[in-house]
């Protein structure tokens, strides 16, 4: 509805906000039509113009004469002509009646009414616009439904918020520009409807308590209700006569004629008596100031004339005042002022100012006009938000791809390929390693340590492991149960002859490619034959790697080639650095963007592998302290090289002439980071904590972390930097709109932000995000985007805890006030959490191992039990990127 009654509402919108000032663009393109010169001698008195138009052409039908209050101000003779049924305002300068020129313009302001409220297309149209305006109702109810449920401040209910970028800015602006406007929209919609449907219009009588009018000689309702906008269009100076006013005095002749039809017509004569007597004696008897008086031409052979004026500072064009005039007696027969009125019979006898906005005040009118033109916007913004969901769904159609399938020769024994994996890569090398036994001439089956089974393990007789070690030295968190379960049991792998690829970190000594040497032990308790020693890899290293498959070549007896997917990092923009946490407690945190210099993708959840380089102050001192000629390409060389290998430069000396050296400096190593962003956004976004480290064991001065400084502080902005994007599946979106709980604290707020606008773009909405940091004042990052897609119903529930905050704000005597952590979050929401899981829910965990990733897994042990929790792992509704 809103995309097929967008667009017709954005031209009702546009064409309503030009039509709600036509008197004043009337006006101020023929200030020669209403405004004259001033002379030294009074007005032309009614009775004047009538007689001078009366012998100027005495066929001309005169219907009515408006007087101005203002000296410079033009009459207005109403009379009867051909294409007008209402009468034609013919302006005439009041001192002398000649003619003022035609009004400019109004043509224009014809067709844009008739295209407000017919599109042109007559009875067609208007039963279009009719129908557009009830959807716009629908639209500000519903809106008003979606918006009002959620907790949120006064500056999420009315700021729009400029960093947030894409879909997200889309939906903030529609939003916020829509609370807004939601009450001018509401007040356009009931009242434009009144001219739409004439029940609509009865029911309006009926709900106001204003009885409704009977219908005049025109077929509308008599005192101004029910006419078309055509026949309500006003002169722009408050005391001219309106071509409603002109209706109203038609009608009103009308019904005189129809109570007097067999009554013969006045003469010149007698009406010019009637308007002089009146002329003369009702202002006086009347005492009341005034800014234009209409009298209607007497046409019957009563005494009477009927009188319409305006107040002098009337609250709109339609706030008229009615008189009947005796001039046989002298005497105000009856008076109906607009003051005196009811507030419902007001607004009921005032429909088009109500909707144009006048009504309330010039204030009122100006925002009204601004709040119509906005319409547009909203059909733009539904229109983008409609593009955008339907691409995603596309991408996401297009992403689901199955696995690789490895075809087996049915007779051939193969080895068994079984891989434990956290972010990928055992997974990677054990496809790798299949390929290349596979080219090789032997038969290999691949498949995940989670899913195998004892049964399986022995009759492959033949086995590879290749296993990461996660955390402080735990199993990845998909083989965690096969390790629990089957690690500290003992099995007959007596038959089982076995090879084991470790995957670690040495910048983790503690912890080590630890699982793989626990598998090996493991194997080795349990009968099974080692044909390997433990071949570990430091960080996927290829030097490693090529041990691995020389030893394979070795147990199989053939050719194996090793199958190495070299890192290839690509150019990213750095396009912007803002630091997220000023006059923090902790360490700065950074919102780091880089933009893409080619065609590049991911996934929610994946993984920004960046190569960490030198800033420019350590090149520097490492060219100073060697005496090399400072150069641009020298400078650039050393940018990614590791300056600290002291073993090699004793054994290579560094000459400023012979670059060979250059050569044999390796890289620096690379730091990984989640992803915060979709590719949708059009950049990639991360957020990196400056770790302030002082001196590093390589002797590096910086003072800071190595990958945190690099993108923190040394990358120069808009310069190019490496980076590669590396899959981490085990992170990634479950395929199926299930709930869906994120846990994380500090900068792990960045791979669930890419889940949570994954979701946003899929359009799943059960959502909800438990977020801990230190202090809400300055650690609470994307608050704006969070609030946002809570208020917007995005996120069902948002509970964030600020450790430092609960301190300081503990009553608790010092020794036992204790902070307040994620974990205590989960532990309070026991029942929710006990009810999402019920239902289905898969938990997300992004941030510190230290700390939070254990607490929040002990709390959510306590509350779910030890076997719920594995029934999660092994079902993959347990989903974690900690470090």
């Amino acid at each position: 509805m809103g995309i097929t009654a967008g667009l017709v509402l954005s031209i009702m919108g546009v064409t309503g906000a030009i039509y709600s000032y036509e008197p004043q663009i009337l006006k101020w393109i023929n200030q020669d039509s209403y405004v004259v010169q001033v002379p030294d001698h009074a007005k032309l008195t009614p009775a004047e113009l009538y007689l001078h138009f009366a012998k100027q052409d005495p066929s001309m039908q005169i219907n009515s004469i408006t007087i101005q209050s203002d000296a410079s101000a033009s009459s207005v003779v109403n009379i009867a002509k051909e294409g007008h049924r209402r009468g034609y305002n013919m302006l005439v300068n009041p001192y002398t009646a000649d003619v003022l020129p035609e009004i400019k313009g109004e043509g224009f302001f014809d067709f844009v009414e008739d295209l407000h409220r017919r599109l042109t297309a007559g009875e067609i149209g208007k039963q279009i616009t009719g129908a557009c305006v009830l959807m716009l109702l629908y639209f500000v109810f519903s809106g008003i439904y979606l918006r009002w449920p959620k907790k949120h401040s006064f500056r999420q209910w009315l700021f729009v918020k400029p960093k947030l970028k894409g879909r997200n800015f889309i939906w903030d602006l529609h939003a916020v520009v829509g609370t807004w406007v939601v009450l001018f929209y509401l007040v356009f919609a009931v009242t434009g409807l009144y001219w739409s449907y004439d029940w609509w219009r009865s029911g309006m009588f009926k709900v106001m308590g204003v009885e409704r009018p009977q219908q005049g000689g025109h077929g509308a309702p008599q005192g101004g209700q029910g006419r078309p906008p055509q026949a309500q269009q006003a002169t722009p100076q408050a005391g001219t006569q309106t071509r409603a006013q002109s209706g109203e005095q038609n009608r009103q002749r009308a019904t005189h004629e129809n109570r007097d039809a067999e009554t013969p017509q006045r003469s010149p004569e007698q009406i010019s008596t009637a308007l002089t007597a009146t002329w003369a004696q009702f202002p006086q008897q009347l005492n009341r100031p005034y800014s234009s008086m209409t009298l209607n031409l007497p046409q019957s052979a009563e005494s009477k004339v009927d009188i319409l004026f305006l107040d002098a500072e009337p609250q709109h064009e339609r706030a008229r005042n009615n008189a009947t005039f005796n001039y046989a007696n002298g005497k105000i027969e009856e008076l109906e002022l607009y003051a005196d009125k009811k507030l419902n019979e007001k607004i009921m006898s005032s429909m088009l100012p109500v909707h144009r906005g006048n009504f309330m005040g010039g204030v009122y009118q100006f925002f009204a006009m601004l709040a119509s033109f906005a319409m547009p916007l909203f059909f733009i913004t539904g229109w983008m938000l409609y593009l955008k969901r339907r691409k995603q769904k596309r991408l996401t159609r297009e992403a689901r791809q199955g696995s690789n399938v490895v075809h087996l020769d049915p007779n051939a024994q193969p080895w068994t390929i079984l891989y434990a994996s956290q972010t990928g890569m055992a997974e990677q090398i054990a496809y790798n390693t299949s390929t290349a036994l596979q080219q090789a001439g032997t038969p290999t089956f691949v498949k995940a340590l989670k899913e195998v089974s004892i049964d399986e393990i022995q009759q492959a007789e033949r086995v590879l492991l290749i296993a990461s070690t996660y955390g402080t030295g735990d199993a990845p968190d998909l083989a965690s149960n096969f390790a629990k379960k089957h690690l500290k049991q003992n099995y007959d792998f007596s038959k089982v002859k076995f090879a084991v690829l470790a995957l670690g970190s040495k910048e983790y000594p503690e912890s080590y490619c630890t699982f793989g040497h626990d598998l090996n032990r493991w194997l080795h308790a349990n009968q099974a034959q080692s044909l390997l020693d433990v071949i570990e890899v430091d960080n996927g290293n290829p030097a490693d790697l090529e041990h691995w498959y020389t030893g394979l070549a070795t147990i199989t007896g053939s050719e194996v080639q090793a199958v190495i997917v070299e890192k290839t990092y690509d150019q990213w923009q750095l396009i912007s650095r803002e630091l997220l946490n000023p006059n923090s407690l902790g360490e700065p945190a950074y919102d780091i963007q880089l933009k893409a210099l080619h065609a590049e993708t991911w996934h929610a959840g994946d993984i920004a592998e960046v190569q960490c380089g030198n800033g420019v102050e350590r090149i520097m001192q490492f060219i100073e302290q060697h005496q090399l000629d400072t150069t641009e390409s020298l400078v650039y060389a050393l940018r990614y090289k590791d300056l600290t290998s002291k073993d090699l430069m004793q054994s290579t000396p560094i000459d400023s002439k012979d670059f060979a050296w250059l050569e044999q400096l390796p890289n620096l190593p690379s730091r990984e980071y989640s992803i915060a962003s979709i590719p949708e956004e059009g950049y990639l976004q991360l957020v990196v904590r400056q770790k302030q480290i002082g001196e590093n064991e390589h002797g590096l001065d910086t003072g800071l972390g190595l990958g945190s400084g690099w993108l923190t502080a040394y990358a120069p902005n808009d310069d190019n930097l490496l980076l590669r994007i590396r899959t981490n599946p085990s992170f990634h979106l479950i395929d199926d709109n299930r709930p869906a709980i994120f846990i994380g604290n500090g900068t792990g707020i960045a791979g669930l932000m890419s889940l949570l606008k994954q979701r946003e773009q899929l359009g799943y909405t059960q959502n909800w995000l438990i977020f801990g940091e230190r202090q809400i004042a300055v650690d609470y990052f994307y608050q704006s985007q969070l609030e946002a897609w809570q208020q917007a119903g995005h996120l069902q529930h948002l509970d964030v805890v600020f450790s430092r905050d609960t301190v300081q704000n503990s009553q608790l005597p010092d020794q036992q006030q204790q902070p307040r952590y994620v974990q205590h979050l989960i532990t309070a929401q026991c029942d929710r959490i006990t009810q999402w899981v019920a239902d289905g829910a898969v938990i997300y965990i992004c941030g510190s191992i230290d700390g939070m990733a254990s607490g929040v897994d002990q709390a959510l042990t306590e509350i779910l039990g030890e076997t719920q929790m594995d029934q999660l792992r092994e079902e993959m509704r347990y989903r974690r990127d900690v470090y």
